[in-house]
């Protein structure tokens, strides 16, 4: 067999600190807590979120809005939003002893719901 080869160099690590952008997401709900007990569906709904924000936006530190907590608890425990709009933030940490540079604040944004159709992630100038 051939001995395995390593890789050429290291691959350039980007700066994090240059990544402070803000970025509106659909978050297809309903497929999340598909097949969820009814008393579990929002809490579920609610880590389902911040798991997305946390993919989405590469970050572990996930802060929820609690207008974002309300819009999804809205309709009690069972009946969980099908989709709901939520504007995620990457934002530098200027606590002192944060583990993390960057955090992730997600806010709701409210439409109608009908008017989701058509809407793609945009990326929303910071002000």
């Amino acid at each position: 067999m051939a001995p395995k080869t390593e890789k050429k160099g290291k691959g350039k690590t980007r700066s994090a600190l240059k990544d402070v952008v803000t970025r509106e997401y659909t978050i297809h709900l309903h497929k999340l807590v598909h097949g969820r007990s009814f008393k579990k569906r929002a809490p579920w709904a609610v880590k389902s979120v911040v798991d997305f924000a946390q993919k989405a936006m590469g970050t572990q530190d996930v802060r929820l809005d609690p207008k974002l907590n309300q819009a999804i608890w809205r309709q009690g425990i069972k009946n969980v939003p099908h989709r709901i709009r939520v504007r995620l933030e990457r934002k530098r940490n200027d606590e002192e002893d944060a583990k993390e540079k960057l955090y992730t604040y997600a806010t709701a944004i409210d439409i109608p719901v009908h008017e989701f159709k058509g809407l793609q992630t945009v990326v929303v100038d910071a002000e």
